[in-house]
Protein backbone atom coordinates (compact mmCIF):
# COMPACT_ATOMS: atom_id res chain seq x y z
CA UNK A 1 0.00 0.00 0.00
CA UNK A 2 1.33 3.51 -0.57
CA UNK A 3 0.62 6.15 1.50
CA UNK A 4 0.58 10.16 0.33
CA UNK A 5 1.05 12.70 2.03
CA UNK A 6 -1.18 15.52 2.16
CA UNK A 7 0.10 18.60 1.06
CA UNK A 8 0.06 18.30 -2.87
CA UNK A 9 3.44 19.31 -3.82
CA UNK A 10 7.27 18.90 -1.87
CA UNK A 11 10.35 20.04 -3.21
CA UNK A 12 13.49 18.51 -3.26
CA UNK A 13 14.68 20.44 -0.24
CA UNK A 14 11.52 19.65 1.78
CA UNK A 15 11.09 15.90 1.15
CA UNK A 16 15.33 15.74 2.49
CA UNK A 17 14.39 17.58 5.75
CA UNK A 18 11.43 15.42 6.20
CA UNK A 19 13.35 12.39 5.31
CA UNK A 20 16.12 13.22 7.98
CA UNK A 21 13.60 12.82 10.81
CA UNK A 22 11.62 10.19 9.64
CA UNK A 23 11.14 7.00 11.64
CA UNK A 24 10.22 5.21 8.24
CA UNK A 25 12.06 5.78 4.77
CA UNK A 26 9.45 7.53 1.82
CA UNK A 27 10.55 8.03 -1.97
CA UNK A 28 10.34 11.27 -3.83
CA UNK A 29 8.48 11.64 -7.03
CA UNK A 30 8.87 14.51 -9.16
CA UNK A 31 6.71 16.65 -6.03
CA UNK A 32 4.88 14.03 -4.31
CA UNK A 33 6.04 11.91 -1.26
CA UNK A 34 5.14 8.36 -1.01
CA UNK A 35 6.35 6.49 2.06
CA UNK A 36 7.30 2.70 1.90
CA UNK A 37 6.06 0.37 4.79
CA UNK A 38 7.38 -3.45 4.81
CA UNK A 39 9.20 -5.60 2.45
CA UNK A 40 8.95 -9.72 2.26
CA UNK A 41 11.55 -12.24 3.73
CA UNK A 42 11.60 -13.51 0.09
CA UNK A 43 12.74 -9.79 -1.15
CA UNK A 44 15.12 -9.11 2.19
CA UNK A 45 17.01 -12.81 0.88
CA UNK A 46 17.25 -12.17 -2.43
CA UNK A 47 18.41 -8.70 -2.55
CA UNK A 48 21.31 -9.82 0.00
CA UNK A 49 22.18 -13.34 -1.61
CA UNK A 50 23.01 -10.69 -4.56
CA UNK A 51 24.61 -7.77 -2.33
CA UNK A 52 26.92 -10.44 -0.58
CA UNK A 53 28.73 -12.40 -3.79
CA UNK A 54 28.75 -8.91 -4.92
CA UNK A 55 30.80 -7.49 -2.19
CA UNK A 56 33.38 -11.03 -2.14
CA UNK A 57 33.55 -11.26 -6.06
CA UNK A 58 34.57 -7.51 -6.15
CA UNK A 59 36.72 -7.40 -3.12
CA UNK A 60 39.71 -5.02 -3.48
CA UNK A 61 38.47 -3.93 -6.65
CA UNK A 62 37.43 -0.40 -7.76
CA UNK A 63 33.47 -0.93 -6.70
CA UNK A 64 31.21 -0.23 -4.31
CA UNK A 65 28.13 -1.97 -3.42
CA UNK A 66 24.91 -0.44 -1.90
CA UNK A 67 21.47 -2.01 -0.45
CA UNK A 68 18.65 -1.03 0.80
CA UNK A 69 19.55 2.53 2.23
CA UNK A 70 21.57 4.49 0.41
CA UNK A 71 19.02 7.19 -1.70
CA UNK A 72 19.33 8.04 -5.63
CA UNK A 73 18.83 10.75 -6.89
CA UNK A 74 17.29 10.80 -10.54
CA UNK A 75 18.00 15.07 -11.70
CA UNK A 76 16.32 14.42 -14.87
CA UNK A 77 12.63 13.14 -13.66
CA UNK A 78 13.09 14.71 -10.03
CA UNK A 79 13.19 11.20 -8.26
CA UNK A 80 14.57 10.12 -4.91
CA UNK A 81 14.24 6.43 -4.59
CA UNK A 82 15.92 3.79 -2.70
CA UNK A 83 17.13 0.76 -5.00
CA UNK A 84 17.46 -2.88 -3.70
CA UNK A 85 21.20 -3.12 -4.94
CA UNK A 86 23.08 -1.07 -6.68
CA UNK A 87 27.12 -1.06 -7.44
CA UNK A 88 29.55 2.02 -8.22
CA UNK A 89 32.63 2.21 -10.21
CA UNK A 90 35.48 4.28 -8.86
CA UNK A 91 34.04 6.92 -6.47
CA UNK A 92 30.01 7.58 -5.57
CA UNK A 93 28.90 11.00 -6.85
CA UNK A 94 26.91 12.36 -4.13
CA UNK A 95 23.97 15.03 -4.48
CA UNK A 96 24.10 18.19 -1.60
CA UNK A 97 26.28 18.38 1.22
CA UNK A 98 26.31 14.41 2.55
CA UNK A 99 26.73 10.99 2.15
CA UNK A 100 23.46 9.81 2.08
CA UNK A 101 22.41 10.51 -1.54
CA UNK A 102 24.05 9.09 -4.44
CA UNK A 103 23.88 9.72 -8.76
CA UNK A 104 25.89 7.34 -10.89
CA UNK A 105 25.41 3.86 -10.21
CA UNK A 106 27.03 1.73 -12.94
CA UNK A 107 24.63 -1.02 -11.73
CA UNK A 108 21.02 -1.30 -10.22
CA UNK A 109 18.95 -4.29 -9.22
CA UNK A 110 15.57 -4.70 -7.98
CA UNK A 111 13.47 -7.38 -5.86
CA UNK A 112 9.77 -7.00 -7.78
CA UNK A 113 6.60 -7.48 -5.88
CA UNK A 114 3.29 -8.21 -7.28
CA UNK A 115 2.75 -4.27 -6.44
CA UNK A 116 5.62 -3.12 -7.76
CA UNK A 117 6.63 -4.93 -10.83
CA UNK A 118 4.92 -3.33 -13.61
CA UNK A 119 6.31 0.02 -11.97
CA UNK A 120 10.01 -1.02 -11.49
CA UNK A 121 9.41 -2.31 -15.21
CA UNK A 122 8.30 0.65 -16.85
CA UNK A 123 7.93 3.62 -15.03
CA UNK A 124 11.34 3.31 -12.75
CA UNK A 125 13.24 1.78 -15.28
CA UNK A 126 12.52 5.24 -17.69
CA UNK A 127 14.09 7.20 -14.70
CA UNK A 128 16.83 5.08 -14.18
CA UNK A 129 17.64 5.14 -18.05
CA UNK A 130 18.15 8.45 -17.90
CA UNK A 131 21.49 8.10 -15.72
CA UNK A 132 24.38 8.36 -17.64
CA UNK A 133 26.49 5.32 -16.09
CA UNK A 134 23.91 3.03 -16.16
CA UNK A 135 25.01 0.24 -17.82
CA UNK A 136 22.77 -2.68 -16.41
CA UNK A 137 19.51 -3.29 -14.83
CA UNK A 138 18.55 -5.96 -12.89
CA UNK A 139 14.93 -7.19 -12.01
CA UNK A 140 14.27 -10.18 -9.83
CA UNK A 141 10.78 -12.25 -9.55
CA UNK A 142 10.64 -13.14 -5.66
CA UNK A 143 8.05 -15.62 -6.09
CA UNK A 144 9.63 -17.60 -8.70
CA UNK A 145 12.58 -18.56 -10.88
CA UNK A 146 12.69 -15.57 -13.29
CA UNK A 147 15.25 -12.54 -14.09
CA UNK A 148 15.13 -10.08 -16.38
CA UNK A 149 18.30 -8.44 -17.68
CA UNK A 150 18.84 -5.35 -19.25
CA UNK A 151 22.19 -4.03 -20.84
CA UNK A 152 23.00 -1.03 -22.40
CA UNK A 153 24.61 -1.76 -25.66
CA UNK A 154 27.92 0.65 -27.14
CA UNK A 155 24.86 2.80 -29.37
CA UNK A 156 22.98 3.35 -26.45
CA UNK A 157 20.09 0.65 -26.60
CA UNK A 158 18.91 -2.03 -24.33
CA UNK A 159 19.15 -5.61 -24.89
CA UNK A 160 17.19 -7.49 -22.71
CA UNK A 161 17.90 -11.07 -21.78
CA UNK A 162 15.70 -13.50 -19.13
CA UNK A 163 16.37 -16.28 -16.88
CA UNK A 164 13.31 -18.99 -16.18
CA UNK A 165 15.14 -22.05 -15.11
CA UNK A 166 16.63 -23.08 -11.86
CA UNK A 167 19.46 -24.13 -13.30
CA UNK A 168 20.15 -20.48 -15.14
CA UNK A 169 23.71 -18.66 -13.72
CA UNK A 170 23.02 -14.69 -14.25
CA UNK A 171 26.27 -13.02 -15.54
CA UNK A 172 26.75 -9.41 -15.48
CA UNK A 173 27.94 -7.70 -18.85
CA UNK A 174 28.86 -4.19 -17.05
CA UNK A 175 30.78 -6.46 -14.39
CA UNK A 176 33.10 -9.43 -14.61
CA UNK A 177 30.45 -11.34 -12.14
CA UNK A 178 28.25 -14.38 -12.55
CA UNK A 179 25.97 -15.74 -9.79
CA UNK A 180 24.35 -19.37 -10.10
CA UNK A 181 20.35 -19.56 -9.20
CA UNK A 182 20.48 -21.48 -6.18
CA UNK A 183 22.65 -19.35 -5.06
CA UNK A 184 21.03 -16.19 -5.58
CA UNK A 185 17.74 -17.82 -4.45
CA UNK A 186 18.93 -19.52 -1.62
CA UNK A 187 16.79 -20.14 1.21
CA UNK A 188 13.93 -18.80 -0.48
CA UNK A 189 10.57 -20.80 -0.01
CA UNK A 190 8.24 -19.57 -2.75
CA UNK A 191 5.56 -21.68 -1.08
CA UNK A 192 5.94 -20.30 2.64
CA UNK A 193 2.72 -19.14 3.37
CA UNK A 194 4.32 -16.90 6.13
CA UNK A 195 5.96 -14.40 3.56
CA UNK A 196 3.33 -12.09 2.51
CA UNK A 197 3.05 -9.89 -0.13
CA UNK A 198 4.70 -6.32 0.74
CA UNK A 199 2.46 -3.72 2.01
CA UNK A 200 3.98 -1.01 -0.57
CA UNK A 201 6.89 -0.25 -2.99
Amino acid sequence: MLIQTQKPYYTPEEYLELEEKAEYKSEYRNGEIVHITGGTTNHNKIALNLATFLKFCLKKQKYDIYIGDVRLWIPRYRQHTYPDVMVIQGEPIYTGTNTTTVMNPLLIAEVASKSTKDYDQVDKFLYYRSIPELQEYILIDQYKYHVMQYVKTDNNKWILTEYELESAVLSLQSIDFQIPFNELYEKINFTDPTDQEELSE
